[in-house]
Formats: C-alpha cells, structure tokens, sequence
C-alpha cells in the first residue's frame, strides 16, 4: 500500500503534569491508496502537505493531556477521522530530553491504529422491524467511531430455534470501526439496549439483534465477541445477505469463501426471500 510520509514535524504544545510549552518532533506515515492520484495528476486525489502539516500543528497544539499517549491517540484518531481515503496511521512523537536526563537525543512513542472492517448480522422481529434496523445504522453512525459502508437487501425470514414467534427481517452491515473488538461488541450491546433489546427466551424475539460475523480476518476466542460468529454458517438468514456484500470473503476458521458456504447449505435450508416495504 502507498504511504503519505511526514518526517520530525516540529510543534509546540503544553503537555505534561507541569503543563509547561515544549516543543515536539511528530513523524507520520499515511497508507492510502495513490495510483489514481500518479495517474491523473489531480492533487484532489491525494492529500495536500502543506494542509496536512498545518493541521497537525493546530490540532496538536490545541490538545493537554498529561500523557504524551493521550495525545497521540487523540491525534491519530483526528487524522483517520478527517481523512477518509487514509486506511492507517503510523505516527511518532519525539521528547526532547531533559537535561537531568540520561544521555538521550530524545524519548518518545510511535503508536499504529487504522481502520477495521467489520461485516455485522441485523435481525428484528418485534414492533416496526424496519424502522429498528434503521435506527440501529443511525445509532452506528453516531459513534463517530464507527460508520455503516453498505448494506444488504433485506430478507424476511422464518424464526430460528425458539419458533412461536413472528418473522424476522434480516440484513448485514458493512462496517469500518476505530474500536477494537471488545469495544464494537460493547458499543452494539450498547446499541440494542437504546432500541429495548431484552434478552429473555433463548433465540426469542427482539426489537434489534446485532452481531460481529467478522472483524477483519481475526479468529478470537474472547467470552465477550466469539470472532468469527461461531452459526453464522449454518443459517442462511445470515448468508444470503452476507454475500450481497462480500460473498468471496474467505471465512478464517473454516477457509471457505461465503457463496460456497451457503451453496453447501443451500440443499439443507430453504433461502430468505427479498422483503419489499
């Protein structure tokens, strides 16, 4: 991937428990993607410099943190906000030494953060199950940290396990999030909780159902975002509109592509049918 690079940038601001003006060396390295901006000579498709450098020193400057890690997070964080087409940043920020101090040109951090893709499975059955997806996008997208990039058809589908209930509507997201995965999971309960999920009956009812099928191509094992969702191959609610998005997405445990994970279950289970307001 290309990179956008910024060498020893230097900045003042007032960081620190003393809160005393000092000035900084900041280096960053921006991953984009550069070929249509080499191609067509457009600075409209890459990002100017100058404006960047100009932004870092403001927003930089402008931040009090007592810890320079505070700040850098608040930095990287402002860069991949600001700048849609940057995928990560790779950012340093250098400390000129003390004179007490040890030997040193200077001490420093270099941290790494960049966008995560997450493909997440939306069901509702209870009240106005369309407005309940909506609102769950809006609520996605308020985060900040987080925002909805695409979005299924909708299917209408027949309950799964606990069945003396009314039908679902189902649809994924497509989601490119900040957080890590314990946090998205938290931030999508916290979602459900806004929209009156109650967990009663086992598979029962629910105002919004939300759940991770992937965070990038990470397998984890952690009791709060079980990654990949461990039956979302065995339900073609969650197939079907999975791979209107990305059905050549190679599942990480099982190294299949989607359509072919549900082509198998097709001859099990019958496919949801595409539901019209």
């Amino acid at each position: 991937m290309d990179k956008i690079v910024i060498r020893d940038l230097q900045v003042s601001g007032a960081h620190g428990a003393d809160h005393q003006l000092t000035d900084f060396l900041i280096s960053a390295e921006l991953t984009l993607n550069l070929k249509i901006a080499g191609e067509t000579d457009r600075i409209s498709q890459t990002i100017n410099y100058i404006d960047l450098c100009n932004d870092i020193e403001r927003y930089f400057s402008g931040l009090d943190h007592k810890l320079i890690e505070s700040s850098a997070e608040d930095l990287v964080r402002h860069i991949l906000l600001n700048y849609l087409s940057v995928k990560r940043v790779n950012l340093e920020i250098k400390m000129p030494s003390k004179p007490e101090s040890h030997n040193l040109s200077h001490s420093g951090i270099i941290i790494e953060r960049e966008w995560h893709t997450a493909y997440i499975g939306v069901g509702s059955n209870l009240g106005n199950r369309h407005k309940n997806i909506l609102e769950a996008e809006t609520l996605i997208n308020k985060s900040t940290l987080s925002r909805v990039t695409g979005i299924s058809s909708i299917y209408e589908t027949e309950p799964f396990g606990y069945v003396e209930q009314d039908r679902f509507l189902n649809c994924v997201f497509k989601v490119m999030t900040l957080l890590t995965p314990v946090q998205f999971i938290n931030s999508l309960m916290g979602i459900e909780f806004k929209l009156k999920r109650e967990r009663i009956i086992h598979w029962g009812p629910r105002t919004i159902d939300l759940d991770i099928l992937f965070y990038d191509n990470i397998i984890t094992s952690l009791e709060e975002a079980v990654i990949p969702h461990p039956r979302m191959h065995e339900r073609m609610f969650v197939l079907i509109p999975l791979c209107d998005l990305a059905p050549y997405y190679l599942h990480p445990v099982l190294n299949e592509r989607c359509y072919r994970i549900a082509e198998k279950l097709g001859s099990e289970q019958k496919a949801p049918s595409v539901w019209t307001p």
